[in-house]
């Protein structure tokens, strides 16, 4: 369906996911690709969307643009989270389908699943119980972005797909001690806080001033930057960290994502996650002279009763594998080389218990992860080094 010609949008290729993406796309040989940086073009506004696919008028299209942020931006922005996310999906999926875009991906997250669902969590537990509440606006979003792909496909016989991935972590990933996840954040931790016993003050110069901690840089006295890490628990060849390290992640390194979205942009339609031969049948996107026909019931997969109900028509992509926070700290500190203490503080909340995803639909989709745990950790401590550059 889509040639090495095919031009591609990737919305959000500036961020972890988009740009492991557009490298994956370039090194298939896809190099007809388009993207806008968010100063460039704000997917939140309407008109300036329309535009965009008016000029350029994009053959495939992957949203991996969003409005993201940790617990503490989603518990005081709740209406942000929803709207923003909301309004950039609803302007990239309805123009999409307005200029006959052939094949849409959309990039959502594994916390659109219930706050206790069944582990490892199926595609079918969405909807069945309720969700985190701390990030329940951007769950929502996440969950109406799927819907809407789902909901396009069976009225008007479009071909968009939605992926939701588990932790993720690789290349320009987040060290900001503020607002970083939990693999990036323990990292750099640890790095400063073998720093600071091997006394080397010139490399903790640079990686402030690469990454300032609530505005400390590495022009800043001893003094005042080991008051500023103490906070984050970096200690001199200590370090703390929050919770009993007992609960278990599953992470996913980005370029495998990347790998996996690639795989099911170019070889998956509709039809195959459905599992239905003859809605192949139904033909995908506009007609042959560009235009859409928004009346036309041939490609109404929905107007077919003998298909009875579709859901769940994304796909989880991840490892299927997890470990605990504890044994992630070791990894770190193997690849660190940090020969100090790591200490749990246990008055500190765990937050989930266990967060894995099944990942049958994926395989039985023809891709498998290749990035195993114990090398992604060294590998993603590498990239951080050469970061401070």
């Amino acid at each position: 369906m889509l040639d090495k010609n095919s031009k591609i949008y990737v919305a959000g290729h500036h961020g972890l996911v988009g740009s492991a993406i557009w490298n994956n796309l370039l090194q298939r040989g896809y190099s007809n690709l388009v993207g806008r940086s968010h100063q460039e073009l704000d997917l939140t506004d309407q008109l300036a969307v329309r535009q965009f696919f008016d000029e350029e008028q994009p053959d495939a299209v992957v949203l991996a643009a969003a409005f993201v942020g940790g617990i503490m931006a989603n518990s005081l922005y709740r209406a942000d989270f929803i709207m923003q996310n909301m309004k950039m999906q609803c302007n990239v999926i309805s123009e999409s389908y307005a200029h006959g875009v052939k094949k849409l991906l959309f990039l959502g997250s594994t916390c659109i699943y219930p706050k206790n669902a069944p582990q490892p969590m199926k595609e079918d537990c969405l909807l069945t119980s309720p969700l985190e509440y701390t990030n329940e606006e951007y769950a929502i979003a996440k969950i109406a972005g799927l819907k809407m792909c789902e909901s396009y496909n069976l009225q008007y016989g479009t071909n968009y797909i939605a992926v939701m991935p588990t932790n993720l972590y690789g290349p320009n990933d987040n060290f900001h001690l503020e607002n970083s996840h939990v693999m990036p954040a323990m990292m750099r931790k640890v790095y400063l806080a073998k720093l600071i016993h091997d006394g080397e003050w010139d490399k903790i110069a640079i990686d402030l001033n690469k990454r300032p901690v609530e505005g400390v840089t590495g022009q800043a006295s001893h003094e005042d930057i080991l008051s500023v890490l103490a906070k984050y628990g970096i200690y001199n060849n200590k370090v703390v960290l929050w919770g009993t390290g007992t609960p278990l992640r599953e992470f996913l390194w980005s370029e495998d994502m990347a790998d996996a979205s690639v795989h099911i942009l170019l070889n998956v339609n509709f039809s195959d996650i459905i599992g239905i031969e003859k809605y192949s049948s139904v033909h995908y996107g506009a007609s042959t002279d560009g235009a859409v026909d928004r009346n036309h019931s041939a490609g109404r997969g929905g107007a077919i009763p003998s298909l009875g109900e579709i859901r769940n028509c994304h796909i989880n992509v991840g490892t299927g594998k997890e470990l605990t926070i504890r044994e992630l700290s070791e990894l770190v500190v193997k690849s660190v080389g940090f020969e100090g203490k790591v200490e749990f503080d246990t008055s500190k909340p765990d937050g989930t218990m266990r967060k894995l995803i099944d990942v049958t639909k994926l395989h039985s989709l023809g891709w498998t992860h290749k990035v195993e745990i114990e090398d992604g950790v060294q590998k993603l401590f590498e990239w951080y080094r050469q970061s401070l550059k």
